[in-house]
């Protein structure tokens, strides 16, 4: 069986206007969904969580429901389309243990936002042999973003970045981030686009940039879409999901160079896994 969970916050709280708002996440998150359906999915077997609805405690919990309730065989997407951050990870002796990723449900700034652990938490919990797709088109770091050369046909007044900003001390840690790191003999990360191969990852994770970059939304086609997403379907649809992750992957980056985007997008999964079609 194929199921889903897609979120999409363009509404932060307060509802209404006054939270760090954005335009094209609804868009990005029907988009999402009209795209499974073609690539297989039921509708009755896709979650959509937007704006108040998608509180950390209603992504968290469906999430849960998702992976709890897979079993051997199907496949499963959880799909992100919002803000993202990253906050210092500091241990119970107040050690700082490096940044954590994380995505900000519509009332982060009461409930707090969901890290990259909290993910882990979850996904460690996955049956063998269920297939999870793993989509944020969010920022996942803070460095400033050059303005977009789209072209004379695309309207850059719409144009925003997926990011919210870090609170003082965690912007004061990631700022010294590669210091820290190298201060406990951590890998580097990679700053340079690839496919990721990742030890014993049981899912794909599929980025809409880099660590080191922010995650765009724009003027699409008359719609405010998130440049990742708009081209992630696009190519979906047009192959009915029947494509290998690889090639997918590929497509998108030479889609998101044309248009000259300043994000790059990356693919984390099992070196196995990049040969295999998606959603199988």
């Amino acid at each position: 069986m194929k199921k889903a969970l897609i979120v999409g916050v363009n509404d932060y709280a307060p509802i209404g206007l006054g939270g760090p708002d954005l335009n094209g996440c609804i868009n990005d998150a029907r988009d999402m969904a009209n795209t499974l359906v073609i690539c297989g999915f039921a509708p009755a077997q896709i979650r959509i969580l937007t704006n108040q609805n998608a509180t950390r405690p209603n992504i968290l919990n469906y999430l849960k429901t998702l992976v709890s309730n897979s079993v051997k065989g199907d496949s499963i997407v959880f799909y992100y389309s919002g803000h993202g951050t990253r906050v210092a990870n500091i241990g119970a002796d107040l050690e700082i243990d490096g940044m954590d990723e994380a995505i900000c449900p519509h009332d982060y700034s009461t409930a707090g936002v969901i890290r990259d652990d909290d993910f882990k938490a979850i996904f460690s919990k996955l049956k063998a042999g269920v297939n999870l797709e793993v989509i944020f088109d969010c920022c996942h770091s803070g460095t400033v973003t050059r303005a977009l050369d789209l072209g004379l046909n695309l309207d850059m007044s719409f144009e925003k970045a997926r990011f919210i900003p870090p609170m003082l001390e965690d912007e004061f840690y990631m700022t010294y981030a590669s210091e820290i790191s190298a201060s406990k003999n951590s890998k580097k990360q990679s700053m340079t686009r690839a496919l990721v191969p990742v030890a014993d990852l049981n899912h794909t994770l599929w980025a809409a940039s880099k660590d080191s970059q922010v995650s765009m939304e724009g003027s699409m086609s008359g719609q405010i879409r998130g440049y990742f997403t708009y081209h992630f379907c696009k190519i979906l649809r047009a192959t009915n999901g029947d494509i290998v992750r690889k090639t997918l992957d590929k497509q998108v980056s030479m889609a998101l160079s044309a248009m000259g985007a300043a994000q790059i997008n990356q693919t984390e999964s099992l070196t196995a896994e990049f040969s295999q079609k998606i959603f199988l």
